[in-house]
């Protein structure tokens, strides 16, 4: 029975899920505020057999509700020499002017040029962003899209608050809002690119 009980542990601890966490103030996080560079929102991702997984982070664009073709920022990344990885993931939006941010996504070790990305010319802007998971560590499971953060900017005079853990309440702020980034992730158990 003991040795049942160390062969099932054993087989756990290999199976480990990826976890996510919200790295809130970070020293990232603080900078950006600070030097007043636009929104970050920074996580501390933990990426067991990183060698046998691949990680995807990207970032869809909405404009007056229509979703864009293909994502505006995408990181893919896997098959480490390490078994695990373990640091800082995230995105970055970088005030150009009221017409252009960029945007720059990255994972422990890996991060991606920034792009210049082009805005919805509006006035008298509000614009709102949070996170879409808890103050507590999310396990991610294999192939499956979480949501980690979005943003929003309305010609509104006002912003109402959302529920990012509810679909449907992600499908009306979409609706209602003039231009909104999604902050996307998946981790697929591969050992090449699945692109």
């Amino acid at each position: 029975m003991l040795f049942s009980f160390a062969l099932v542990s054993v087989g756990c601890s290999d199976t480990k899920a990826p976890t996510i966490s919200i790295n809130k103030d970070s020293e990232y996080e603080n900078t950006f505020r600070e030097l007043n560079l636009g929104v970050l929102f920074d996580f501390d991702f933990y990426l067991p057999n990183a060698n046998e997984r691949w990680v995807t982070l990207w970032v869809d664009r909405y404009i007056d509700g229509k979703k864009d073709s293909q994502p505006i920022a995408k990181l893919s990344y896997g098959n480490s020499p390490n078994e695990v990885e373990d640091g800082h993931l995230g995105f970055g939006i970088i005030n150009v002017n009221s017409k252009s941010t960029l945007a720059l996504l990255y994972g422990p070790g890996v991060s991606t040029q920034s792009s210049k990305i082009s805005k919805k010319t509006m006035t008298n802007t509000i614009n709102g962003w949070d996170y879409a998971i808890g103050k507590e560590e999310v396990e991610l499971m294999l192939g499956e899209t979480k949501l980690l953060a979005a943003y929003r900017e309305t010609e509104d005079n006002s912003i109402s608050p959302i529920d990012l853990h509810d679909e449907e309440s992600v499908e009306s702020m979409i609706k209602q809002s003039d231009y909104v980034l999604l902050l996307k992730i998946k981790v697929e158990e591969k050992t090449i690119n699945p692109n």
